[in-house]
């Protein structure tokens, strides 16, 4: 009978803990720029197994997250491809007071489909030979400002402007060039990089001094005030785990 009570009690206990760790589990939706789409898959998986909670992600554009969130999206947590839009939403009372930081630096790079045809110092730009490039909106993509900062500052932004092909988003920009619909683009480094080497294709890596640095900072928002997860994953992003899997596609840190 001792021993049968003992084993409830044991049993009691260890359900008491299995639901307590549930009850104390949350979800943070989270808005993440289209160029941090691997990576944040990555950290979203190691996030959840390490602490219980886990992070709901969406992808896309800056700019057009921005938007919805003045609008009313129930995004608990941004991740922007810019250091700007984060500060403004501060500024305009959308966010939590103190909780912006910069998660990475992005590097831009100039990328094709085809072996061979980007050579590693960018001279392909001023030989024409290609049909179309493709380039992110610059008004809502901040790696779509900084491919048209490096063509004004190499003196080929006019010339080179009647071959564009925009994409929405950076992520919508590397697919014209995966499938060959734009001979080669500008995209986010991260895209095309895996453990420190270009995947597939040819590349030239754009140097830094061509364009504003990419600084690209994380808040979060104003209704994850008291979100226990989204002050989690803010502080998993500063993680040694999470920051050797931002640096294994190639950002800064």
């Amino acid at each position: 009978m001792r021993i049968c009570s003992r084993l409830r009690l044991k049993l009691a206990t260890v359900a008491a803990t299995s639901l307590l760790g549930l009850c104390q589990a949350a979800e943070v939706s989270v808005a993440v720029a289209a160029n941090f789409t691997a990576p944040m898959q990555k950290i979203a998986t190691a996030f959840e197994q390490d602490t219980g909670h886990k992070a709901v992600l969406a992808f896309g554009s800056t700019g057009k997250f921005y938007a919805q969130i003045k609008n009313g999206a129930p995004f608990q947590m941004l991740l922007a491809a810019d250091d700007e839009t984060p500060a403004r939403l501060d500024k305009e009372g959308l966010a939590v007071p103190g909780s912006r930081f910069t998660y990475a630096i992005g590097k831009l790079v100039l990328w094709s489909a085809q072996a061979g045809l980007v050579d590693d110092q960018g001279a392909v730009l001023r030989t024409g030979s290609f049909e179309r490039i493709a380039v992110a909106d610059p008004r809502l993509a901040p790696y779509g400002a900084a491919a048209a900062e490096t063509l004004n500052r190499l003196g080929l932004l006019q010339t080179l402007e009647p071959r564009f092909v925009r994409g929405e988003n950076i992520g919508q920009t590397y697919q014209f060039v995966a499938t060959g619909n734009a001979t080669l683009g500008f995209v986010a480094l991260s895209q095309v990089m895996v453990d420190g080497r270009i995947t597939k294709g040819s590349a030239w890596l754009v140097p830094s001094e061509l364009h504003t640095p990419i600084r690209q900072d994380a808040v979060i928002l104003g209704n994850a005030r008291d979100n226990a997860a989204a002050a989690a994953l803010a502080s998993y992003l500063r993680s040694d785990k999470a920051r050797a899997i931002i640096r294994s596609y190639g950002y800064a840190l």
